[in-house]
């Protein structure tokens, strides 16, 4: 009787850790490498922008219909981006795109300037040269489409760490 309530529990605990904190996602497509990588698994934290706002740089999961995306977070609600000479200005000051490699910077072309609306978000993959984001199919991403931070690379395990 014993191990059936400390089973019972285990498993309630798993399922609201799994429901409402953290979840899993397998990247699909090579649009974020270096820094994810097609068949990676991550963990992704579901509760923080319920306390917190999204921020610049963070590796997000977009929720869309078909299928969930994982991209990171590059313009802010309210902020003018642009990008010219494959480098990115926001709101008229250049910003350091430290995770992207140089190959991938030569890659991002010209955009805009584009105005972010309030309460939504510009996003990119880190492999500009064929990342479907916001410049090409996705858009401005609404606050509310955003379900969680990429937290941790869980698998495969020689690539085991945080995402950044």
């Amino acid at each position: 009787m014993e191990w059936g309530k400390a089973i019972v529990v285990a498993l309630l605990i798993a399922f609201i850790l799994r429901s409402f904190i953290f979840a899993t996602s397998i990247v699909e497509g090579e649009s974020m490498e270096p820094t994810l990588e097609d068949g990676e698994r991550v963990i992704f934290n579901k509760i923080v922008y319920l306390l917190d706002e999204p921020n610049r740089g963070d590796v997000v999961i977009i929720e869309r219909p078909t299928k969930n995306y994982v991209k990171r977070i590059i313009g802010l609600p309210g902020e003018t981006i642009e990008i010219k000479n494959n480098r990115l200005y926001i709101n008229g000051d250049r910003y350091e795109q430290t995770f992207l490699s140089e190959m991938n910077l030569e890659r991002t072309g010209n955009i805009g300037p584009v105005h972010i609306p309030e309460e939504n978000y510009y996003v990119m993959g880190d492999n500009r040269a064929i990342s479907k984001d916001s410049r090409n199919g996705l858009g401005f991403i609404e606050e509310d489409a955003i379900i969680g931070k990429s937290e941790v690379i869980i698998y495969p395990f020689s690539e085991w760490g945080v995402t950044r």
